[in-house]
């Protein structure tokens, strides 16, 4: 079989690199699709997945329009690789999976997040043969979306897939019992992150100067604007494959970014969201929330001091790991669901009887 897989981002290659591996060792076909954005092609080449690039994408303020233009080029690279590739099945969402798939007539299969954008899906959604998505989604897609226990983040994070690299703390120069926070700023340049803000620039300084007391401090920021020179912290520099690692092992996560608050959680790491001006409410973090593994702050004030709480509580550890053996372990290995239909071709009929207890018309669900 030949199978093409949409990768737009960094969170899309770790939600399909260990199917692709699987896939690939039982004699299969596949490529991905990817632009150059942000550390996208870095993992890419790390986790050494065949892939070619159809454009890129600035890290920078983001909006509709610019959305819009950005897509003009691409479409003509997406259309001629997909073509020559000639897929028997395609994964990924949007507007590029869905020219993938007219093109050259394949099934194509959606792996959406918890509340798909209503761009994304208004697009994509004619196209798709199979529609596949975390069960507190709350909008139903159609006769073609099936729900499934957990979220995209098991496909990688899930306890029978994560494999902790022991080295990290090494790689990182800290002592095996020297606590550390990894703080997240996000650069908030998504269609979907428009009109948003998070941390502002003040607020990222005090938060590292007042976490600095206590434990050492890595800073990762995706639109790479902070300057630690003269704050006491360390940027994040290990290479981007490894941040899985640095954050099981950290003390504590905080983030105004929503996909690496979930992955800290699934590891059971205490992960602490600010929404800054962000008043959506999302499904997977509240499950994640009821679960006692992540909290969200709509006041920077509040999201500090429970940061400092959080750091003086010698039990937090083994309360998060606790409750992460409870929660985690029931959901959804994603990784076997996703080889499975990729096998299948996307078509319901064909999957295997494990996937098919394991997935649930949305329609039956409502």
């Amino acid at each position: 079989m030949r199978i093409l897989v949409l990768a737009n981002t960094p969170a899309h290659v770790h939600l399909y690199r260990h199917a692709v591996d699987r896939l690939e060792r039982t004699g299969h076909d596949v490529l991905v699709l990817t632009r150059e954005y942000a550390c996208t092609t870095d993992l890419l080449d790390y986790f050494d997945m065949p892939y070619r690039v159809y454009g890129d994408h600035r890290t920078e303020r983001y909006s509709k329009l610019g959305f819009a233009r950005e897509l003009g080029g691409q479409f003509l690279t997406i259309a001629t690789e997909s073509i020559r590739f000639d897929p028997d099945v395609i994964f990924g969402r949007g507007p590029y999976a869905a020219t993938a798939g007219t093109l050259t007539r394949s099934p194509v299969v959606l792996v959406l997040d918890d509340e798909p954008g209503d761009f994304n899906h208004t697009v994509s959604r004619p196209f798709a043969d199979c529609i596949l998505s975390p069960a507190v989604t709350r909008r139903d897609l159609g006769d073609a979306h099936y729900t499934f226990d957990g979220f995209k983040e098991c496909a990688y994070l899930h306890p029978d897939v994560f494999e902790p690299n022991v080295d990290v703390r090494e790689y990182l120069d800290v002592a095996p019992d020297e606590p550390y926070v990894l703080v997240r700023f996000n650069a908030l340049d998504a269609l979907h992150d428009a009109g948003i803000e998070g941390f502002r620039p003040e607020q990222r300084r005090d938060l590292i100067e007042r976490l600095s007391e206590e434990v050492t401090v890595f800073v990762s920021d995706e639109g790479d604007e902070m300057d630690l020179r003269d704050l006491p912290a360390r940027a994040y520099d290990l290479h981007p494959a490894l941040i899985h690692d640095a954050m099981a092992e950290a003390s504590l996560l905080v983030a105004d970014t929503g996909t690496m608050v979930n992955e800290a959680a699934l590891l059971g790491t205490p992960a602490f969201r600010y929404r800054g001006t962000d008043t959506h409410e999302y499904g997977e973090f509240q499950a994640l929330e009821r679960a006692g593994l992540t909290e969200q702050f709509d006041e920077y004030d509040a999201v500090r001091a429970r940061s400092l709480e959080i750091l003086a509580d010698d039990t937090a550890d083994d309360r998060w790991q606790r409750r992460r053996r409870e929660y985690v372990d029931e959901l959804v290995n994603l990784t076997d669901l996703l080889v499975d239909v990729a096998r299948s071709r996307g078509t319901v009929d064909r999957f295997d009887r494990s996937t098919k207890r394991v997935l649930q018309p949305r329609s039956q669900s409502m």
